[in-house]
Formats: structure tokens, sequence, C-alpha cells
């Protein structure tokens, strides 16, 4: 029944508030973890200005900028280059190895070359950000190219139809659920990477800025009320990628 569906959703959640809340009246240390009454009071706050380090609304907007903008780099980036990899052999064959010995690095050790490169600013955090969604769509866009099916190409070959044609009218939109997911994937490792470079020196604004100033200034119920929004931002915008897939390629089958 649709009733059991959503309780057992909301057991786990419900009853990991309830052990927090019993701990915090444990601990008795707003310091090592705020009570649920003081992390409510941040949360539903999101105007107000937190210690002069700007709201939770103001630094979850900032944020959502810089990381749309780093998202939508990457994916200017990504797409053209996975399809060119995953069409063509001679490019896929000189680029795989290089791909695939970057691919491991993680974004934030790519920091000190950024700094050193486009300085501190909004330059260097879009770097960050593009680079951790640069893969996850790389990687998908080809093999969503890789994995259209022969037949499909053969046929519109011998209708005349020359590369531009096979691109537009079939392998993009039979990639097109495989691309979408690799840019699900990548949003979601960029709003991580965005978070955690506006924690670095010489940030002034963003939801990471704001969790490392409130800490400096012990307020660990902004923390943990940042990291919530961190959190639920996130959620709703792989419920939003989600719900758009299920829309655009309903004629793929679902297991979820």
């Amino acid at each position: 029944m649709a009733s059991d569906h959503i309780i057992r959703k909301l057991a786990f959640p419900i009853g990991l508030l309830l052990i927090w809340e019993l701990l915090a009246l444990a601990i008795k240390s707003q310091f090592i973890l705020p009570d649920l009454t003081s992390v409510l009071a941040v949360l539903l706050s999101p105007g107000s200005d937190v210690m002069g380090g700007g709201s939770l609304l103001d630094n979850a907007l900032i944020s959502l900028q810089r990381v749309m903008l780093g998202f939508l780099a990457a994916t200017c980036l990504a797409v053209p280059l996975g399809l060119a990899m995953g069409r063509f052999e001679p490019v896929r064959d000189a680029l795989e190895g290089t791909i695939s010995a970057l691919r491991p690095i993680p974004p934030l050790a790519w920091v000190p070359l950024g700094l050193a490169w486009l300085k501190i600013g909004l330059l260097s955090m879009i770097f960050i950000i593009g680079l951790g969604a640069f893969f996850p769509i790389l990687l998908s866009t080809m093999h969503g190219v890789q994995g259209v099916k022969r037949s499909w190409l053969e046929a519109i070959a011998m209708m005349g139809a020359d590369e531009r044609r096979l691109l537009s009218r079939v392998v993009l939109p039979a990639a097109a659920p495989e691309i979408w997911t690799g840019m699900r994937i990548g949003f979601g490792i960029a709003w991580m990477c965005v978070v955690a470079a506006e924690m670095l020196p010489g940030a002034n604004s963003g939801l990471g800025n704001l969790i490392m100033y409130a800490y400096g200034w012990g307020q660990i119920q902004v923390v943990v009320a940042g990291m919530i929004v961190i959190g639920l931002i996130g959620l709703g915008i792989d419920r939003l990628f989600l719900a758009i897939e299920r829309r655009w390629f309903s004629w793929r089958e679902y297991e979820r």
C-alpha cells in the first residue's frame, strides 16, 4: 500500500533525528552536537544574516550560480568530445589513454594549479567544479554513442545521409539517455566540488564558506544547518534530473 511505502521511507530519517536529539541531550555541548531546536532555528530563518557571513539563502544562491557555470562549461566541452570519441576511432585512440590517466585525479588535487593559472576567484572555482562534472559526462556520452545499434546507422546511411544527419537524426537521440545520466552524475559531483572549493582560502561567500566561517565562531548549529541545506539542494536537483529523464526518455525501462 502507498501508506506503507511512505512509512518505510520516513522511518529511518525520523529514527535518526530522534537518536540525534537524545545524543545532543546526553552530551550537553552545542559545540560537539547541537540540539535539533537550535538547528531548526537557523533553518527556519534562511534570510537572516549569520554573524556577518550572509544568510543561508544568499549563500545557497551563490553556490548554485557557481555550480551551474562550471556544470554548463563541462557539458559544452564533454558532450562534443564524447561524441567524437564514441564515433571516430582515431579520436578515441588518441585521447582515451590520457583521459584514463587524468580521470582518477580528484578535482581538489587541481586546486594549486587552478589558483596558479587563474588566481583566487570565480574562474578557479569554475575550473574545479567543471573538472568534477567533465569526466562522467564525457564517458557517458562516449559509451552512449558506442551503444547505438549498428543497424540503425546502416539503415540511414543507405538512404544517403551524411555524417551530420547521422549524428543529429540517429546518434544523438539514441545516446541521449546515457548522456543525461552522465549529466545527472556530473552535476552531483560538481555540487560536492563547489562546496569544497568555497572552503578554500580566499573564498568569501557560498555555503562552503559559510560553514567554515560559522565553525570559526563555534556556531556548530549553523554548520549543521548548512550541511542540511547542501543535502536538500542536492537531493532536489537529483530528483529534478530523474523526473525529466522519466518524462523525456519514457521509452526506456526503469528499475526503480
